[in-house]
């Protein structure tokens, strides 16, 4: 509210929610074509510095065990030391980017919803006030959003529980028995490292993992992205990337493997006080369980937009929800990789341009 009893609503023609890799990619289009970053479009990130995710990422993550990070466009990412943690050399090379093409990223700035506003415009309401825009670039990611499966019992455990997302590296689970649930790339590498000092390892998975030989090239790409493209098209939760492509074989995977490490066990039934069990009647006995099982969406502001389907997803074409031209989703889907969300950032903001070359919207009365 302003001196005068009324809500203050600043107007710009684009607001960018999320200063990770596609957020930042869309950024930098917005200014390529001519836009002015505090005038025509605005930035808005909750994290409380620059590194999107990556700077939430556990220690031991150091940027030689990253795996296809893909420079954000108009500058490269070199001379980074394999051996510092991924954390330090993204946000780095983030807060870099965003001075170099000064694109004044708001932060920490929690966008708590997307509304339709007065004159055709999206309301945004967040923590420093409302917007009202003409397009909205949604790039929230998932890492707010760590997906916590429910087993019964599960409230008995008298150990300790605990999701990639608050990971601390495996130091702490020296001397421990721990029970990693999960077949992606994090809860691999969580085992492997966590084997090395803990007292006893278990690994569960859903499925039984996939292991890909061979190289992974451009062609190999497109398929795996195409069934994830599939689904958001029918309105579908997306799967991420990296669970259609299986995981790759490399030296470290193939000793855990001949150690034991990665001998998998199938989803338990229950989760007992002491540990988990089956109804065949096997148990294992942990210290610790671990889910490293994903992440899902942060999209809930936009729910009163109505733009889920009935089957839970938004329904997107290219980056554009076809609910509401206005808004574009990137980093969600087939462009959640580095490289995709790049390129979803250019695809969005080609179309946004689009829009806003349209006769222009009247800016909300207040």
């Amino acid at each position: 509210m302003n001196d005068f009893g009324f809500e203050a609503v600043r107007t710009v023609d684009v607001v960018v929610i999320g200063a990770g890799q596609a957020g930042l990619s869309a950024a930098f289009h917005l200014r390529r074509t001519g836009l002015e970053p505090d005038r025509d479009f605005v930035v808005l990130d909750h994290a409380p510095a620059p590194g999107g995710a990556w700077q939430f990422r556990w220690p031991s993550l150091t940027y030689g065990k990253v795996h296809g990070m893909h420079a954000l466009p108009g500058m490269e990412l070199t001379g980074a030391d394999p051996a510092r943690p991924s954390s330090e050399v993204i946000g780095a090379y983030f807060d870099t980017y965003e001075r170099t093409f000064g694109l004044r990223v708001h932060r920490p700035v929690d966008v708590t919803a997307v509304r339709e506003g007065g004159g055709g415009r999206l309301r945004v309401e967040t923590s420093e006030g409302v917007y009202a825009t003409r397009a909205l670039i949604n790039a929230t990611g998932t890492w707010d959003r760590p997906f916590w499966p429910r087993y019964p019992g599960q409230e008995t455990f008298r150990g300790r529980q605990l999701h990639t997302s608050g990971y601390p590296g495996p130091e702490e689970f020296a001397g421990r028995r721990v029970l990693v649930v999960g077949g992606g790339a994090s809860g691999t590498q969580h085992l492997m490292e966590i084997a090395e000092v803990a007292a006893e390892t278990a690994w569960v998975t859903r499925r039984e993992p996939v292991w890909r030989e061979g190289d992974f090239g451009e062609a190999e790409g497109r398929a795996a992205v195409a069934l994830v493209e599939d689904r958001v098209r029918r309105g579908l939760p997306p799967q991420s990337v990296v669970s259609v492509t299986g995981l790759p074989l490399n030296d470290a995977i193939r000793t855990a493997r001949a150690r034991g490490i990665l001998d998998r066990l199938p989803m338990f039934d229950r989760i007992t006080p002491t540990g988990v069990a089956w109804d065949d009647g096997r148990t294992v006995d942990v210290d610790v369980i671990l889910w490293a099982t994903g992440f899902r969406p942060a999209i809930d502001h936009l729910t009163p937009l109505r733009l889920r389907e009935p089957g839970g997803g938004i329904r997107v074409e290219g980056t554009r929800a076809v609910r509401d031209e206005r808004v574009h989703l990137v980093g969600y889907g087939p462009s959640a990789s580095t490289i995709g969300a790049n390129r979803a950032g250019r695809a969005a903001v080609s179309d946004i341009r689009r829009l806003l070359r349209r006769e222009p919207v009247a800016a909300p009365a207040g």
